[in-house]
């Protein structure tokens, strides 16, 4: 089943039948569910304590907590809208996903904040304390949605030159390419890509490397750090494979045409769902502090 919108060509999905459908949707939804009781959690646990919200890494923490909270909710609602809806109209499509662009350029850029406040905590302690303060944190949170936003919005912008006002009043099948579909998009895309990529991962491995080393020679603390510096590059890689969604998802319609459905869903689940679940553990479980008071919320 084919749609078009001006100069694309969209590729929709083929019908679940209405058991596996349900199941689908139930599946997604109880894992929602799951990832947003345990980072409602962490939020709570969060607020309830100073010690944590006097702390830059914490507050960096639980800022990644809720941008994965929201990107989580907004991927749900998009998955359950296209089985019971399966089209929407291209305005509200575009706010859900923008918001979706939002919330994934801003954990890349959350991570490596992260990493850089362990790589200022172990190898330059005496200047912790005035490097990272609770204002300069907040700071840096506003100027992580900013660039987020300034990334993502020029979409928004092309589309609304090139596109004819009727364009946003059709329905679509809500995906990036149906409501930005201009190609200039595409190659702005990739640069923007190139860019965070190199500057992310410079900064994860300049970071790791550099806590590597004191490691050898200072307490359990470097290596701890360490530790999660490699958890936070897992993450990214994690986030980095929805860039090559489109590519993967054509390679397993190739290999698997009778069930390329559930291949697709299994791409969901890992691509989507899975790496917004790493936050509670790197932090939330890991962490002997968060953990202590975690418990009372949680268990509660």
């Amino acid at each position: 089943m084919n749609t078009s919108s001006t100069n694309v060509t969209v590729v929709l999905p083929y019908r679940d039948s209405f058991t596996k459908a349900v199941t689908k949707n139930v599946i997604v939804v109880l894992l929602g569910i799951f990832i947003t009781y345990i980072n409602g959690g962490l939020i709570q646990t969060f607020c309830k304590h100073q010690i944590f919200y006097i702390n830059p890494r914490y507050i960096l923490f639980i800022h990644l907590v809720v941008n994965d909270t929201i990107q989580v909710t907004v991927t749900i609602i998009l998955f359950v809208i296209s089985y019971v809806l399966h089209k929407i109209n291209v305005y509200i499509c575009c706010i859900f996903i923008l918001i979706t662009l939002f919330t994934t350029e801003n954990t890349r850029l959350n991570l490596a904040c992260m990493a850089v406040e362990c790589f200022i905590a172990i190898c330059l302690p005496l200047r912790h304390p005035q490097v990272c303060t609770v204002n300069k944190t907040l700071m840096l949170i506003g100027l992580i949605w900013a660039t987020s936003i300034l990334s993502a919005l020029p979409d928004l912008f092309i589309t609304l030159a090139k596109e004819p006002l009727d364009f946003f009043h059709s329905r679509v099948f809500c995906v990036a390419q149906t409501v930005f579909p201009n190609p200039l998009i595409i190659k702005k895309k990739n640069i923007m890509f190139s860019t965070f990529l190199v500057v992310v991962w410079i900064t994860i491995f300049y970071t790791y490397f550099r806590i590597l080393f004191t490691a050898k020679t200072a307490s359990k603390d470097a290596t701890k750090a360490r530790n999660t510096i490699i958890l936070h590059g897992f993450q990214l890689l994690l986030c980095m494979v929805t860039y090559v969604e489109p590519p993967l998802k054509q390679a397993l319609r190739q290999a698997f045409p009778k069930n390329h459905i559930d291949s697709m869903f299994a791409c969901y689940i890992i691509i989507q769902i899975l790496p917004r679940s790493l936050s509670p553990i790197i932090y939330g479980i890991r962490d002997k502090t968060f953990r202590r008071y975690l418990k009372r919320y949680v268990l509660c």
